[in-house]
């Protein structure tokens, strides 16, 4: 995919900024949405029900530039330098989801380009 970075945000060309992640080791780039832990961006590993596995998992504790998690899954974010998404976890089990979204390959970058907030 084409891109550019302009002061630390990625910019692809709009044919091309609506391909999906691909699939890693089977898995989909997703961001998950649940009842009471937040939201989640990571690969879907398995789903039962409402229990989800996210491997690589970010949770994204504050977003700026994306009006809705599905702007957020098919742009990303707009300013990546006021988001609050802590460190990736290698595994997490949700036990309460309620969305899942499948995320562009242009919002994956973006996601997983976000510097790691922490305190």
């Amino acid at each position: 995919m084409k891109e550019i970075v302009i002061n630390g945000i990625s910019y692809v060309p709009k044919s091309e900024a609506n391909q999906m992640a691909p699939l890693v080791d089977g898995m989909k780039y997703c961001i998950v949405r649940a009842d009471r832990t937040g939201v989640h961006a990571g690969y879907v590993e398995s789903r039962n029900g409402r229990e989800v596995v996210v491997r690589n998992s970010r949770r994204l504790w504050y977003w700026s530039g994306a009006a809705s998690l599905s702007q957020l899954a098919m742009e990303g974010v707009k300013n990546p330098e006021n988001c609050k998404f802590p460190c990736e976890v290698d595994r997490v089990e949700i036990l309460d989801v309620i969305e899942i979204i499948d995320c562009t390959e242009a919002a994956r970058k973006n996601i997983q380009g976000v510097p790691v907030w922490k305190k």
